[in-house]
Protein backbone atom coordinates (compact mmCIF):
# COMPACT_ATOMS: atom_id res chain seq x y z
CA UNK A 1 0.00 0.00 0.00
CA UNK A 2 1.39 3.39 -1.02
CA UNK A 3 1.49 5.81 1.90
CA UNK A 4 0.24 9.35 1.36
CA UNK A 5 2.95 11.96 1.41
CA UNK A 6 3.11 14.12 4.51
CA UNK A 7 1.76 17.64 4.00
CA UNK A 8 4.14 20.46 3.34
CA UNK A 9 4.32 22.51 6.55
CA UNK A 10 5.21 26.18 6.10
CA UNK A 11 6.72 27.40 9.40
CA UNK A 12 6.09 30.96 10.53
CA UNK A 13 7.90 31.63 13.80
CA UNK A 14 6.65 34.06 16.43
CA UNK A 15 9.32 33.54 19.12
CA UNK A 16 8.12 34.40 22.65
CA UNK A 17 5.13 36.32 21.28
CA UNK A 18 2.11 35.89 23.53
CA UNK A 19 4.22 34.30 26.29
CA UNK A 20 3.45 35.72 29.76
CA UNK A 21 7.04 35.05 30.85
CA UNK A 22 10.12 33.06 29.89
CA UNK A 23 10.25 29.43 31.01
CA UNK A 24 13.49 28.25 32.60
CA UNK A 25 14.55 26.21 29.57
CA UNK A 26 13.41 28.55 26.83
CA UNK A 27 15.08 30.87 24.38
CA UNK A 28 12.96 30.71 21.24
CA UNK A 29 15.06 33.28 19.42
CA UNK A 30 17.93 30.80 19.41
CA UNK A 31 15.82 27.77 18.47
CA UNK A 32 14.15 29.57 15.58
CA UNK A 33 17.22 31.62 14.54
CA UNK A 34 14.87 34.59 14.47
CA UNK A 35 15.12 37.82 16.43
CA UNK A 36 11.93 39.61 15.41
CA UNK A 37 8.63 38.63 16.95
CA UNK A 38 5.58 39.04 14.76
CA UNK A 39 5.72 38.78 10.96
CA UNK A 40 3.76 41.25 8.87
CA UNK A 41 1.79 40.53 5.72
CA UNK A 42 4.85 40.99 3.49
CA UNK A 43 6.96 38.63 5.57
CA UNK A 44 4.28 35.92 5.48
CA UNK A 45 3.93 36.33 1.71
CA UNK A 46 7.68 35.85 1.31
CA UNK A 47 7.69 32.74 3.52
CA UNK A 48 4.68 31.19 1.79
CA UNK A 49 6.03 31.88 -1.70
CA UNK A 50 9.41 30.41 -0.79
CA UNK A 51 8.06 27.21 0.74
CA UNK A 52 5.46 26.54 -1.95
CA UNK A 53 8.38 25.92 -4.28
CA UNK A 54 9.11 22.80 -2.21
CA UNK A 55 5.60 21.33 -2.47
CA UNK A 56 6.49 18.78 -5.12
CA UNK A 57 3.85 16.04 -5.37
CA UNK A 58 2.45 16.59 -1.89
CA UNK A 59 -1.28 17.18 -2.00
CA UNK A 60 -1.72 19.20 1.19
CA UNK A 61 -0.06 22.33 2.54
CA UNK A 62 -0.39 23.71 6.08
CA UNK A 63 0.94 26.94 7.52
CA UNK A 64 2.15 26.66 11.12
CA UNK A 65 2.64 29.42 13.67
CA UNK A 66 5.36 28.06 15.95
CA UNK A 67 7.68 29.32 18.65
CA UNK A 68 5.33 31.45 20.68
CA UNK A 69 2.03 31.24 22.55
CA UNK A 70 -0.44 31.86 19.75
CA UNK A 71 -3.63 32.10 21.79
CA UNK A 72 -1.81 34.28 24.32
CA UNK A 73 -1.71 37.05 21.74
CA UNK A 74 -4.31 39.80 21.83
CA UNK A 75 -7.45 38.78 19.95
CA UNK A 76 -6.99 41.46 17.28
CA UNK A 77 -3.44 40.25 16.61
CA UNK A 78 -4.63 36.63 16.35
CA UNK A 79 -7.26 37.64 13.82
CA UNK A 80 -4.77 39.78 11.91
CA UNK A 81 -2.29 36.89 11.53
CA UNK A 82 -5.03 34.48 10.49
CA UNK A 83 -6.40 37.00 8.00
CA UNK A 84 -2.95 37.28 6.40
CA UNK A 85 -3.23 33.59 5.47
CA UNK A 86 -6.81 33.59 4.16
CA UNK A 87 -5.99 34.67 0.57
CA UNK A 88 -3.77 31.59 0.15
CA UNK A 89 -6.56 29.39 1.51
CA UNK A 90 -9.09 30.91 -0.88
CA UNK A 91 -6.63 30.33 -3.74
CA UNK A 92 -6.27 26.73 -2.50
CA UNK A 93 -2.53 27.14 -2.06
CA UNK A 94 -2.84 26.39 1.66
CA UNK A 95 -5.26 23.83 3.09
CA UNK A 96 -5.10 24.61 6.81
CA UNK A 97 -3.46 26.49 9.67
CA UNK A 98 -1.88 25.03 12.78
CA UNK A 99 -0.34 26.70 15.81
CA UNK A 100 1.25 25.94 19.16
CA UNK A 101 0.02 27.48 22.41
CA UNK A 102 0.05 27.03 26.17
CA UNK A 103 -2.62 24.87 27.81
CA UNK A 104 -3.75 27.73 30.04
CA UNK A 105 -4.67 29.89 27.02
CA UNK A 106 -7.23 27.39 25.72
CA UNK A 107 -10.62 28.97 26.33
CA UNK A 108 -13.93 28.57 24.56
CA UNK A 109 -13.88 32.21 23.47
CA UNK A 110 -10.41 31.88 21.90
CA UNK A 111 -11.32 28.64 20.14
CA UNK A 112 -14.51 30.20 18.82
CA UNK A 113 -12.40 33.12 17.59
CA UNK A 114 -10.06 30.97 15.47
CA UNK A 115 -12.52 28.32 14.33
CA UNK A 116 -13.73 30.18 11.18
CA UNK A 117 -10.17 30.52 9.82
CA UNK A 118 -9.54 26.94 8.62
CA UNK A 119 -7.50 26.00 11.69
CA UNK A 120 -6.68 22.31 11.41
CA UNK A 121 -4.42 21.60 14.38
CA UNK A 122 -3.71 22.99 17.85
CA UNK A 123 -0.50 21.89 19.58
CA UNK A 124 -0.18 22.26 23.33
CA UNK A 125 3.09 22.93 25.12
CA UNK A 126 2.37 20.34 27.80
CA UNK A 127 6.02 19.58 28.75
CA UNK A 128 5.04 17.62 31.88
CA UNK A 129 2.00 16.51 33.87
CA UNK A 130 3.91 16.69 37.16
CA UNK A 131 3.08 19.94 38.96
CA UNK A 132 6.38 20.00 40.89
CA UNK A 133 8.33 19.70 37.63
CA UNK A 134 6.20 22.41 36.00
CA UNK A 135 6.78 24.70 38.97
CA UNK A 136 10.54 24.13 38.94
CA UNK A 137 10.61 24.77 35.19
CA UNK A 138 8.69 28.03 35.72
CA UNK A 139 5.98 27.04 33.26
CA UNK A 140 3.31 29.10 35.02
CA UNK A 141 0.57 26.54 34.53
CA UNK A 142 -0.44 23.24 36.14
CA UNK A 143 -1.24 19.79 34.84
CA UNK A 144 -4.94 20.45 35.33
CA UNK A 145 -4.72 23.18 32.69
CA UNK A 146 -3.60 20.59 30.16
CA UNK A 147 -6.38 18.19 31.13
CA UNK A 148 -8.99 20.93 30.80
CA UNK A 149 -7.52 22.17 27.52
CA UNK A 150 -7.61 18.77 25.83
CA UNK A 151 -11.13 18.05 27.05
CA UNK A 152 -12.29 21.41 25.62
CA UNK A 153 -10.39 20.96 22.35
CA UNK A 154 -12.14 17.65 21.78
CA UNK A 155 -15.40 19.60 21.40
CA UNK A 156 -13.92 21.26 18.29
CA UNK A 157 -12.85 19.81 14.92
CA UNK A 158 -9.15 20.48 15.51
CA UNK A 159 -6.47 17.82 15.66
CA UNK A 160 -4.68 17.95 19.01
CA UNK A 161 -0.92 17.71 19.49
CA UNK A 162 0.98 17.41 22.76
CA UNK A 163 4.56 18.63 23.08
CA UNK A 164 6.40 17.00 26.00
CA UNK A 165 9.95 17.23 27.28
CA UNK A 166 12.51 14.88 28.77
CA UNK A 167 15.24 16.08 31.13
CA UNK A 168 13.29 18.81 32.93
CA UNK A 169 14.64 19.92 36.32
CA UNK A 170 13.50 17.76 39.25
CA UNK A 171 12.10 15.17 36.85
CA UNK A 172 13.16 11.53 37.09
CA UNK A 173 12.33 8.30 35.33
CA UNK A 174 9.36 7.44 37.53
CA UNK A 175 7.74 10.88 37.28
CA UNK A 176 8.48 11.09 33.55
CA UNK A 177 6.86 7.73 32.84
CA UNK A 178 3.83 8.58 34.96
CA UNK A 179 3.52 11.95 33.23
CA UNK A 180 3.72 10.29 29.81
CA UNK A 181 1.00 7.81 30.76
CA UNK A 182 -1.28 10.67 31.81
CA UNK A 183 -0.71 12.55 28.53
CA UNK A 184 -1.29 9.37 26.51
CA UNK A 185 -4.46 8.72 28.49
CA UNK A 186 -5.84 12.09 27.41
CA UNK A 187 -5.67 10.76 23.83
CA UNK A 188 -4.21 13.62 21.81
CA UNK A 189 -3.89 12.86 18.10
CA UNK A 190 -0.10 13.04 18.16
CA UNK A 191 2.89 13.96 20.30
CA UNK A 192 6.30 15.53 19.93
CA UNK A 193 9.11 14.71 22.36
CA UNK A 194 11.90 17.21 22.96
CA UNK A 195 15.02 16.59 25.06
CA UNK A 196 15.93 19.62 27.15
CA UNK A 197 18.91 21.58 25.83
CA UNK A 198 20.72 24.25 27.85
CA UNK A 199 20.38 27.38 25.72
CA UNK A 200 22.34 30.58 26.07
CA UNK A 201 20.20 33.29 27.59
CA UNK A 202 17.92 30.90 29.43
CA UNK A 203 17.58 30.58 33.19
CA UNK A 204 18.78 27.00 32.70
CA UNK A 205 22.12 28.39 31.57
CA UNK A 206 22.54 30.05 34.98
CA UNK A 207 21.57 26.85 36.82
CA UNK A 208 23.89 24.77 34.67
CA UNK A 209 26.89 27.04 35.22
CA UNK A 210 26.18 27.10 38.97
CA UNK A 211 26.00 23.30 39.06
CA UNK A 212 22.29 23.34 39.96
CA UNK A 213 21.28 21.44 36.84
CA UNK A 214 22.93 18.47 35.17
CA UNK A 215 21.72 17.67 31.63
CA UNK A 216 20.91 14.12 30.61
CA UNK A 217 23.46 12.20 28.58
CA UNK A 218 22.50 11.35 25.02
CA UNK A 219 22.33 7.64 25.89
CA UNK A 220 20.06 8.18 28.90
CA UNK A 221 17.80 10.52 26.98
CA UNK A 222 17.41 7.99 24.16
CA UNK A 223 16.45 5.24 26.62
CA UNK A 224 13.88 7.45 28.37
CA UNK A 225 12.35 8.61 25.09
CA UNK A 226 12.18 5.00 23.88
CA UNK A 227 10.00 4.18 26.89
CA UNK A 228 7.84 7.23 26.22
CA UNK A 229 7.35 6.15 22.61
CA UNK A 230 6.16 2.71 23.73
CA UNK A 231 3.60 4.34 26.05
CA UNK A 232 2.28 6.60 23.31
CA UNK A 233 2.16 3.79 20.76
CA UNK A 234 0.24 1.55 23.17
CA UNK A 235 -2.33 4.36 23.50
CA UNK A 236 -2.44 4.83 19.69
CA UNK A 237 -0.91 8.30 19.94
CA UNK A 238 1.43 8.87 17.03
CA UNK A 239 4.85 10.36 17.85
CA UNK A 240 5.61 12.65 14.93
CA UNK A 241 8.94 14.08 16.15
CA UNK A 242 11.69 13.27 18.62
CA UNK A 243 14.44 15.84 19.10
CA UNK A 244 14.83 19.39 17.88
CA UNK A 245 15.12 20.29 14.21
CA UNK A 246 18.72 20.26 12.99
CA UNK A 247 20.12 23.69 12.12
CA UNK A 248 23.40 25.60 12.11
CA UNK A 249 22.29 27.28 15.35
CA UNK A 250 21.81 23.94 17.11
CA UNK A 251 25.37 22.99 16.15
CA UNK A 252 26.73 26.23 17.64
CA UNK A 253 28.21 25.34 21.03
CA UNK A 254 28.26 28.99 22.05
CA UNK A 255 24.46 29.00 21.81
CA UNK A 256 23.54 25.42 22.75
CA UNK A 257 25.69 24.93 25.82
CA UNK A 258 24.83 21.40 26.90
CA UNK A 259 22.29 18.62 26.60
CA UNK A 260 21.63 15.44 24.60
CA UNK A 261 21.86 17.01 21.15
CA UNK A 262 22.04 14.85 18.04
CA UNK A 263 20.86 15.89 14.56
CA UNK A 264 19.23 12.47 14.07
CA UNK A 265 17.89 11.95 17.59
CA UNK A 266 14.67 10.30 16.42
CA UNK A 267 16.61 7.86 14.25
CA UNK A 268 18.67 6.82 17.28
CA UNK A 269 15.51 6.18 19.30
CA UNK A 270 13.93 4.09 16.53
CA UNK A 271 17.20 2.22 16.20
CA UNK A 272 17.00 1.22 19.86
CA UNK A 273 13.37 0.19 19.45
CA UNK A 274 14.20 -2.04 16.47
CA UNK A 275 17.16 -3.56 18.30
CA UNK A 276 14.80 -4.57 21.11
CA UNK A 277 12.30 -5.99 18.60
CA UNK A 278 15.05 -8.02 16.92
CA UNK A 279 16.27 -9.39 20.26
CA UNK A 280 12.75 -10.37 21.28
CA UNK A 281 12.19 -12.17 17.97
CA UNK A 282 15.53 -13.99 18.24
CA UNK A 283 14.81 -15.04 21.82
CA UNK A 284 11.38 -16.31 20.79
CA UNK A 285 12.84 -18.37 17.93
CA UNK A 286 15.98 -19.48 19.76
CA UNK A 287 14.96 -23.14 20.09
CA UNK A 288 14.27 -23.49 16.40
CA UNK A 289 17.33 -21.66 15.08
CA UNK A 290 20.47 -23.52 14.10
CA UNK A 291 23.88 -21.96 14.74
CA UNK A 292 25.15 -20.11 11.69
CA UNK A 293 23.61 -17.52 9.42
CA UNK A 294 20.33 -15.99 10.50
CA UNK A 295 18.51 -13.46 8.31
CA UNK A 296 16.66 -10.47 9.69
CA UNK A 297 13.91 -9.42 7.30
CA UNK A 298 13.06 -5.74 7.44
CA UNK A 299 11.17 -3.22 5.32
CA UNK A 300 13.68 -1.22 3.20
CA UNK A 301 12.58 2.03 4.86
CA UNK A 302 13.52 0.59 8.26
CA UNK A 303 16.82 -1.00 7.32
CA UNK A 304 19.02 1.91 8.44
CA UNK A 305 17.20 1.98 11.79
CA UNK A 306 17.82 -1.72 12.34
CA UNK A 307 21.48 -1.39 11.41
CA UNK A 308 21.92 1.54 13.77
CA UNK A 309 24.51 4.29 13.62
CA UNK A 310 27.60 2.87 11.88
CA UNK A 311 26.07 -0.64 12.02
CA UNK A 312 26.24 -0.59 15.81
CA UNK A 313 23.13 -2.78 16.18
CA UNK A 314 24.64 -5.56 14.05
CA UNK A 315 27.74 -5.47 16.22
CA UNK A 316 25.63 -5.61 19.38
CA UNK A 317 23.58 -8.52 18.06
CA UNK A 318 26.72 -10.49 17.24
CA UNK A 319 28.02 -9.88 20.74
CA UNK A 320 24.68 -10.81 22.30
CA UNK A 321 24.27 -13.94 20.15
CA UNK A 322 27.78 -15.09 19.16
CA UNK A 323 26.47 -18.39 17.76
CA UNK A 324 24.71 -16.55 14.93
CA UNK A 325 25.94 -14.58 11.92
CA UNK A 326 23.24 -12.02 11.15
CA UNK A 327 22.30 -10.91 7.66
CA UNK A 328 19.83 -8.09 7.03
CA UNK A 329 17.48 -8.66 4.09
CA UNK A 330 15.19 -5.85 2.87
CA UNK A 331 11.66 -7.09 2.26
CA UNK A 332 8.80 -4.77 1.28
CA UNK A 333 6.24 -7.32 2.53
CA UNK A 334 7.38 -6.72 6.12
CA UNK A 335 5.58 -3.95 8.00
CA UNK A 336 7.64 -0.83 8.68
CA UNK A 337 9.48 -1.01 12.02
CA UNK A 338 8.98 -4.76 12.33
CA UNK A 339 11.54 -7.56 12.11
CA UNK A 340 11.02 -11.16 10.98
CA UNK A 341 13.51 -13.98 11.48
CA UNK A 342 14.63 -16.49 8.84
CA UNK A 343 17.54 -18.84 8.18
Amino acid sequence: MVQAKKPLVIPVFIPHSGCPHQCAFCNQSIITSQKTSLPDKTAIHHIVTQFLEYKGKREKVELAFFGGNFLGLASDIIVQLLEFVQPYIKEKKIDGIRFSTRPDTITRSKLDLVRPYRVSTVELGVQSMNDDVLLKSKRGHKSGDTTNAIHLLKEYPFKIGAQVMVGLPDDNEASLIESTKIVAGLAPDFARIYPLMVLKGSLMEHWYKKGRYQPMSLEQSIMFVKKMVHIFQAAHVKVIRMGLQASDMMEDKSMVLAGPWHPAFGHLVFSEILYDIACNKIDHCMRTLNPGQVSLHIHPKSESRLRGNKNINLKRLRQQYPEFDFLILPDEKISINQVEIGE
